[in-house]
């Protein structure tokens, strides 16, 4: 990817990560994450699903831990040719091919098996839509963190770490 990349810096309550988003392969996925971040909608959410060995999650609850209300969801881009390797920022979704909204997650390691296979329920996968640039250190200590459960859901962190402010940088 080249410097005509847009990039965004997330400042998190354990460091910055700077991301480099791909809108060549990936400009839906890309859009729909810029409008997020112009919004603030990202601003004080924390991540909540950590699962060392395999990703970190956020964008979809606020320090309540309240579910936060998306936009509407958007076409899945996982047939991008884009892998899920690790350092790769991605769409969340449920288990709707073209669900995803604000979540996304930050892989941990190489998943290919999270990797478009065929144009079926089954094989569209997550679409990858940009890479951390720098602060993967800082991604990794997100993944170190104590787990739990909280209000139905498992792997979140038992002291949050937020996502302070999500912002475009030049």
């Amino acid at each position: 990817m080249s410097d005509a990349f847009t990039k965004v810096q997330l400042t998190t309550s354990l460091g910055v990560i700077t991301l480099q988003l791909n809108e060549e392969k990936a400009p839906i996925s890309t859009a729909n994450f810029l409008t997020y971040v112009t919004e603030g909608f990202y601003n004080a959410t924390i991540f909540h699903r950590v699962i060392p060995g395999f990703m970190i999650q956020g964008g979809g609850f606020n320090t309540a831990f309240e579910q936060k209300t998306t936009n509407k969801p958007i076409k899945n881009e996982a047939d991008n040719g884009l892998s899920n390797k690790r350092g790769t920022l991605a769409m969340a979704r449920t288990q709707v091919p073209d669900s995803a909204t604000g979540q996304f997650f930050i892989n941990l390691v190489d998943n290919r098996s999270l990797d478009f296979t065929s144009a079926t329920a089954s094989g569209w996968g997550y679409a990858v839509f940009g890479e951390v640039l720098e602060g993967m250190d800082i991604v990794d200590t997100i993944a170190k963190q104590a787990t739990g459960s909280r209000q139905g859901h498992g792997d979140v962190p038992k002291v949050d770490i937020i996502l302070e402010k999500a912002e475009i940088i030049d």
